[in-house]
């Protein structure tokens, strides 16, 4: 999360609403007029710092947000960086039974299907690890 409060980042963690991404890399992203160092979560409520820096950190916990607001999503984009990873079997099944779809890639690859997907007002959510 970042701390403090500076112009223009996220504050508390947490900016309500959907927004899309303008730009990422440099270890964070740029969405709704603002910028955030760090991975995020992009969900119906809003955006979330996400305290995830690599894939091996996803398990259930990392997830707790996003399976929270299971009914409004459909579908996850992970991005996992630089390079896909994918989730061991466990996490996916608990996804599939609370009825949210998951695709995993690349970050890149991740914002910019997550921007499509929104802007066709699709239940898609997205937890993106930041690339440098």
């Amino acid at each position: 999360m970042s701390e403090g409060r500076v112009p223009g980042q996220i504050h508390d963690g947490f900016l309500p609403g959907r927004h899309g991404i303008d730009a990422y890399g440099n270890g964070g992203f740029r969405f709704g007029q603002m910028s955030h160092r760090g991975s995020i979560l992009l969900l119906p409520s809003g955006v979330r710092a996400w305290d995830v820096s690599e894939p091996g950190a996803i398990d259930g916990a990392s997830l707790a947000p996003i399976l929270a607001e299971a009914e409004g999503i459909e579908l996850l984009l992970i991005g996992t960086g630089a390079d896909i990873v994918f989730l061991p079997d466990s996490l996916r099944q608990r996804l599939k039974a609370a009825g949210i779809g998951l695709d995993t890639m690349q970050t890149g690859a991740a914002a910019r299907t997550y921007n499509i997907l929104m802007a066709e007002n699709r239940k898609v959510a997205a937890a993106l690890i930041a690339v440098t």
